[in-house]
């Protein structure tokens, strides 16, 4: 089951969205209208100096492309957050009502991980 925070409202009557912050993405590829995202995770490995005392950590690179008109997939990685999706889809100008499908269509496909409530 989803927590409390991974939990999607849309209210398709005025557009609004409202997205909790546990809310991921898991391996996906959609096609909407004439844009392109392609969001991938390329996490690198921190390790400290022998002696320095510190912990080896994962560090996140995520790697975010917009190409409107040329192709019309969309391809998400696992645990790309759906805060990068807004952002990106934001960047090519696109429509609350384009979100509001792309994450229907994402929840449909069981791509998303968290409750979708359309209000």
């Amino acid at each position: 089951p989803a927590s409390d925070s991974a939990k999607i409202i849309i209210n398709s009557r005025t557009g609004t969205i409202v997205i909790g912050k546990d809310v991921r993405l898991f391996p996906a590829a959609i096609t909407h209208g004439g844009m392109t995202v392609t969001i991938a995770e390329n996490p690198t490995v921190s390790q400290p100096n022998a002696l320095a005392g510190g912990e080896t950590v994962v560090v996140p690179n995520t790697i975010i492309d917009v190409r409107p008109d040329r192709s019309r997939m969309f391809k998400f990685d696992p645990g790309t957050t759906l805060d990068e999706l807004v952002s990106t889809v934001n960047a090519v100008g696109a429509a609350p009502g384009d979100l509001m499908a792309i994450l229907e269509a994402l929840k449909e496909a069981g791509a998303i991980h968290g409750e979708l409530v359309v209000i």
